[in-house]
């Protein structure tokens, strides 16, 4: 016996109504009083309603629910409660494929994933661009039947799941149900029903087949590390999908020589002494493939650590035009030990600026030491036992510890 019949006279049907006298009665009443059809309050409560009651008593797991245990046992306040379930425009719009106009009705069909893939590029590829031809293997519909699966006019959409592929069983375990999710019998997962003879032959029925397509990739010049380069519609396909986007990420690979930093670029330079100190040239190969000529004007020091400017040689700006600029950090190489008589080093004390006199208090103690070249295992004492530790024992091996007295 249904203990609530309410669901049913919403709808003007009986309790023992079939699926065709449930789908009339609701298609009749659901145009009526259609919020785009009837503007009114009371309309677009009664159309909320209806669709409710429709969606309940269309499925079957729902219908035995609610003959028994009422709507308490919908709603999650009794034993039998299922909770959840889709709005009235979802249920509109599953039922007649769309709503009225633009007052709502169907969202639209789902969108498919993105795909992302990274492609790695070097500092000179983006300065210069370059198009990258790339293979991609993706799921499109079949072309032999359009993404139906079978032959036109011979494909159902399986009435159990609504072409979901899954299904909700419940079932009765003492005063408890249980409601979970499991691939639909019926249609066995597919969504739709067809005869084995009516069946595509290319993609056997699953409305779908294997393409590999080649897209050329654009690297335009300027472009930066984690731009993306965007292939709208181009991911998997598959029936009332509407398929995501193909996404190029640029990766720039770290260069040997020059550091970008946005549109400018970095480069350490190394110059002899006597560069550095009376003018001369030194060339290095730029990432535009040209090499790079420059003049140190005789008088101009170049200290080490220096840096200057090279206006308007850094990366292209992307999709601006120009360039951003080139900062050239020195190092300044020095000659090796002896390498000039004494003689000629005492030219250079008329050459260079005079060396900076000592300066000792007058009375301080004066300690003269001696420099001498660096050997780490010799020098180093960090991490390593002091020589003159003693022992922490009295009279450990060796015989009697290293004992200090104050005088």
């Amino acid at each position: 016996m249904v203990k609530d019949t309410k669901f049913y006279d919403l709808l003007g049907v009986s309790p023992s109504a079939t699926d065709s006298e449930l789908k009339k009665a609701y298609r009749k009443a659901a145009l009526k009083y259609h919020p785009d059809k009837n503007p009114s309050p009371e309309a677009a409560d009664k159309f909320k309603s209806l669709s409710h009651a429709y969606e309940v008593l269309s499925d079957d797991q729902k219908r035995e629910v609610y003959d028994t245990y009422g709507e308490e046992g919908l709603s999650g306040a009794g034993p039998g409660g299922m909770g959840g379930g889709m709005g009235a425009e979802d249920i509109f719009a599953q039922f007649f494929g769309g709503g009225f106009g633009m007052g709502g009705g169907s969202r639209g069909p789902t969108r498919g994933k993105d795909i992302k893939h990274v492609i790695s590029c070097t500092l000179e590829e983006l300065y210069k661009g370059r198009t990258a031809k790339l293979a991609l293997n993706k799921t499109v519909l079949c072309k032999e039947c359009d993404g139906r699966g079978g032959k036109e006019g011979k494909v159902k959409t399986c009435s159990t799941c609504q072409g979901q592929g899954m299904r909700f069983i419940t079932r009765q375990m003492g005063p408890m149900i249980q409601r979970f999710q499991t691939v639909c019998d019926v249609c066995k997962g597919n969504g739709f029903i067809c005869d084995a003879k009516d069946l595509c032959q290319v993609c056997k029925g699953k409305r779908t087949t294997n393409e590999r397509k080649i897209l050329q990739v654009h690297i335009d010049p300027g472009m930066k590390d984690g731009q993306k380069i965007v292939f709208s519609g181009e991911g998997d396909q598959e029936p009332g999908i509407t398929p995501g986007d193909v996404f190029f990420i640029v990766e720039e690979k770290p260069h040997e020589k020059f550091t970008r930093k946005g549109n400018d670029l970095y480069y350490d330079a190394e110059i002899d002494l006597l560069t550095a100190l009376a003018g001369g040239e030194f060339a290095f190969k730029h990432v535009s493939g040209e090499y790079i000529k420059v003049t140190v004007v005789p008088g101009e020091v170049i200290a080490p650590g220096t840096t200057k400017v090279i206006e308007n040689h850094g990366m292209p700006v992307y999709r601006h035009g120009g360039n951003g600029n080139l900062f050239v950090k020195f190092t300044v190489k020095f000659p090796k030990n002896n390498f000039a008589s004494e003689s000629k080093l005492k030219e250079l004390e008329s050459i260079l600026p005079p060396r900076a006199k000592v300066s000792i208090p007058k009375g301080a103690e004066v300690d003269e030491c001696d420099l001498v070249d660096y050997e780490p295992y010799k020098h180093q004492t960090s991490g390593r036992r002091d020589t003159y530790d003693s022992d922490d024992e009295e009279g450990g091996a060796g015989g009697p510890g290293v004992q200090c007295a104050s005088q």
